[in-house]
């Protein structure tokens, strides 16, 4: 998982960073994505490349990030104004 790591976790960092434009969350949702790539490294059965199936992962950290806190809105949206 090291080199998994090495190997993808700038490209997940970046994608997170740019639904949130926020470093810190980016950097927090990317070890939470590792996390749970991690904890579910048993069903990714090769069906995709890995770097799909991890940032599926991601997307899906930062949906339920945004789900946790109404309060902030939709980082994407208000990047935007």
């Amino acid at each position: 998982m090291d080199k998994i790591y090495r190997q993808y976790a700038q490209m997940i960092y970046k994608f997170l960073l740019s639904r949130t434009c926020n470093p810190d969350l980016a950097e927090e949702l990317t070890q939470e994505t590792f996390y749970q790539a991690i904890r579910s490294i048993d069903r990714f059965d090769g069906s995709c490349q890995l770097s799909t199936w991890l940032c599926t992962i991601a997307k899906n950290m930062y949906h339920t990030w945004q789900r946790k806190h109404p309060e902030c809105g939709t980082l994407e949206e208000e990047s935007m104004v």
